[in-house]
Formats: C-alpha cells, structure tokens, sequence
C-alpha cells in the first residue's frame, strides 16, 4: 500500500483485519497526510484538517474493530460551535443546540427558526441517503443507486437545483444565507453552482456538532494507526515509492529508493495523478494528461501556523473572517484563478480549548486562505498576505498580533506539492460537482491494470477527512470482493476441469 493519510491507514487496518498481509509505505517520516502534525518550542498544530465532523464516521471505523474512538482520544463538542465574523463590529456565535440556533435565526429574521426546521429536516434525508446509503459503495457504476429507497428518498428532497437558491428559499437576512452556504466552500464549487444535495452539510455540522480531539486532529491519526498495527499493518516510513511494477497487465509490486517489494495487489492512496502519471508507465494509465486538466479542483490554501506570547480576544476555537464579498472571493478561485483581492479567512485557536497545545499564556494560532491550485508560490506573497489578514484581525481584536509572534510557519502549493505529490498543490483534492460525483470521478478500480486500486481524496467519495476514511474502508471491501471472487472462480474452473 502507498501512503499513510486517513484513507490509506483506514483501508490497511480494514484489508489485515479481513486476512491480508498488509505493508503501509510512506513517504514522509510520520503517518496523517494532509492531517500532519507541527510541534516546536511548546507548541502543536495541526497542519491540515482542523474541523471534526461528522462523528459516526469515526465511530463506524472504530467499531469494526470492536473499539470506540474514545479509547483513543478525548472528543470535546466545542459550543459554540464557531464564529462567523461580517465586520469589526458585527459576528455571529454559532451556538451548538438546536434551540439556541433557532433563537439565532429568530433574532436575525422572524419566523427563520420554523424555517431553519424545515431546512435542516430535509438536509437529514439527504444526510441520512447520502452517508447511509450512497457514501459507502465504490461508484463502479450508476446501477449501485439504483434502489428504490434512495430514489424515492431523493424525490423528496431538492438535489439538482443550486444549494443558493435552496438556501434563498427558506432565508432572507444575508447573514443567514452566509451561514448556510458556508460549509460548502471547500467542496469545491461556489454555493451558486453547488448542489442542493450538499445541504446535508448543513445537517453535519447544526445538528451533528462541531467536535475537538484533545491534542488535536493528529490524536485520531495516531488512535487509527495503533488501530491497524493491533491487526498486524507493517508501517514503513521514508519509502518513496518510484514505480509500481506491472506484469503482463498485472500490478505485482512496487519499487522505492530501497528496492523492490512484491505484492498481489496494489493499493494507491497517495495524490491519484502523481501515482497515474509518475508511478505507471503511459500505457497503463486509465487517465491521460489532458483529462487531468480538465478536472475541476477544490481550493488549495494558503496557512500560517503562528504562536503568540499572550492570548487574542474575541477569537473562538474556530473564527471565520466574511467581512469581504464571498462571491468575489469565490470567483478568484474558480472562475477566473488568482491570487483573491480581497480574501475570506479562517482562524483556529485550538488553545482555546486545549491548553497543552501551547505554553501558559501563550495562543496557537492558524491561519488559512482559500485559493486557486496552480497558483504561483513565493515568499513574497506569502508575506502579502500574511499582512493583509493580520491588519484586518487587528480591526476586529482591537491591536495588532503581529508584535505578539514569536513563532511563525507559512505553507502553501509548494510546500504540498513537494510533501505530498499533490496535483497542482490542492489541499482538497477534486470538487464535488454534478459532472465528478460517484462514477463520473476517477475510478477506484484501475481500468487499465489488474490488482491496482486507489483511495482518497481524489477519487470517491470525495474530499475531507470523514470522506477519506470511508474511501478507505469502501475500497477494502472492494478488494475483498473482488479477491475473493476471482478465487471462487478459479476454483469452480478447476473443480469442472476435475469433474
């Protein structure tokens, strides 16, 4: 196996506790991907995902092996859940209980609270098909939603339409409807070209809660890894995998900078575009160049991890700067990509919540900018920007942070382009559109070789970390399907050969 994010340490502990002898190859120093961990002079952050959601999914993974995730980690809810900041003098406390947000909603808009009701019952129908039903099947073909619960559940529902106007139905106050259309931005496609389908994120994170691992998210990497060592995965670190080798249409191991290791079956669950166009020679490719151009890419970003000598006021543990155009910002990553004029940001104090991330006294604060992949990266505009966020921070926190730091790490397109192969530098891998939605995504299953198969972020379900692990878990089951099958085959052959 290749690659040590939560896809790939999901689909290892599933295939060892299913019978197969698993080695995990990875090629940086430590397990996580994207969910990397930074610890320096006292401080811990976490250098990709920082929002929990979606809790089942966690708990679905670890109850396969007859574990919880609380015996890995502390899982906190964080109330309120975040803060949504529209001016210096103007935010929005997200609370965590459904009777607190429909006293928000009452108080921006009457009778929004009935129809926050309204909205989040009919996103719990999509949520419930869509990571019930639909989520956990490997897309190998439209005929695995053809069942009559999903299709007559999707009938009741607005799918197509574009989640703004699902949105605009039901709200009329913008900052509500800026609330709603939130959690999709890093789908991959701007909320007016989004589908209403996705409003069950809007389920995921009112009603299901925005949670905290204490230690942060590398607490989970660490719980799923000890997870797959118990069910005897052999992890191997600093292995960068050159080539997978392929025989007479077969992949039947890999090679790294250390030599050769034969396998039976493959599984890819690094960036899928550099292991099809790096990994394979050109005739077993299932994807050409030119496919990969024409992909529709979820935002990269732009992070700085800082560490302050004194806390920030005004700050939660999760603050959303939308105190400029998101529709402006929105076309400078999709529409016409550019570094944004007048950018939307994230803020995350895990401090707030977690003291032992930081020293006494001290905030660990990081700062991410959706943008554009393939951007150009330099030093000088990564110092722009840092600028640029931090004026507008010190408007809101009454002073200047800038004074206060005294530890600072930027990463950019560069930085996940080298440490992680990642096509065009994307932080989220491929948008979820109409047009790359279950089959129409790059396949699980290579098309062109046998015993190669593919998990994460790039194929389905699609990008985040809950997505990812079940990408893990669905390609398992696949293989075991599959491996299995193929030997009740060759053994009815022989059995008739015999008979």
């Amino acid at each position: 196996m290749i690659g040590a994010g939560f896809s790939g340490i999901a689909a290892a502990a599933s295939l060892a506790r299913r019978g197969f002898s698993v080695d995990l190859l990875e090629k940086n120093g430590a397990a996580g991907g994207r969910a990397s961990v930074w610890r320096h002079n006292g401080f811990t952050f976490d250098m990709g995902p920082s929002f929990y959601w979606m809790p089942e999914v966690f708990e679905r993974f670890f109850s396969e092996f007859g574990e919880r995730a609380d015996d890995h980690y502390d899982l906190r809810r964080l109330d309120p859940s975040y803060k949504v900041v529209f001016s210096p003098q103007d935010d929005m406390s997200v609370p965590a209980t459904r009777a607190e947000q429909r006293k928000l909603f009452e108080r921006y808009e009457p009778g929004a609270a009935k129809a926050l009701d309204e909205f989040l019952a009919e996103a719990k129908i999509k949520y419930d098909l869509g990571m019930g039903e639909l989520v956990y099947r490997p897309s190998l073909s439209w005929l695995e939603y053809a069942h009559p619960g999903v299709l007559a559940g999707l009938l009741k529902t607005s799918v197509l339409r574009s989640l703004r106007k699902h949105v605009q139905d039901h709200f009329t106050e913008p900052k509500l409807r800026a609330l709603m259309e939130f959690p999709v931005l890093f789908l991959g496609a701007a909320p007016q070209n989004t589908p209403a389908l996705y409003s069950l994120m809007n389920y995921a994170d009112l009603e299901l809660g925005t949670w905290y691992p204490m230690g942060g998210m590398g607490s989970v990497v660490e719980g799923m890894l000890r997870v797959a060592e118990k069910q005897g995965v052999r992890v191997h670190f600093g292995q960068n995998v050159q080539r997978i080798v392929v025989k007479d249409g077969r992949a039947v191991g890999i090679e790294t900078d250390q030599g050769i290791r034969n396998a039976d079956v493959v599984l890819a669950a690094a960036d899928y575009h550099h292991v099809e166009q790096r990994l394979l020679s050109p005739e077993h490719r299932s994807y050409s160049s030119a496919y990969w151009d024409d992909r529709k890419m979820a935002p990269s970003s732009l992070l700085f991890y800082l560490g302050l000598n004194r806390t920030i006021p005004r700050l939660e543990h999760h603050t959303l700067f939308f105190d400029e155009a998101l529709d402006t910002h929105s076309a400078e990553i999709y529409d016409d990509p550019t570094w944004p004029s007048k950018p939307l940001f994230y803020v995350s104090c895990s401090s707030r919540t977690d003291p032992g991330v930081a020293p006494a006294g001290h905030e660990n604060m990081v700062i991410l900018i959706p943008i554009a992949p393939g951007l150009q990266d330099t030093e000088a505009i990564r110092d722009r920007y840092f600028n640029i966020v931090m004026e507008r921070m010190s408007k809101y926190v009454g002073f200047d942070p800038r004074p206060h730091v005294v530890l600072k790490r930027s990463y950019c397109i560069n930085d996940l382009t080298s440490d992680y192969n990642a096509f065009r530098g994307n932080a989220y891998g491929l948008a979820n559109t109409i047009m790359q939605t279950g089959p129409l995504r790059p396949s699980m299953k290579s098309k062109k070789v046998k015993g190669l198969y593919f998990a994460g972020q790039l194929t389905v379900p699609g990008p985040g970390v809950p997505p990812a692990i079940i990408s893990g878990q669905v390609v398992a089951g696949l293989i075991e399907k599959e491996i299995t099958g193929n030997k009740n085959a060759r053994a009815a052959r022989a059995n008739a050969v015999t008979a």
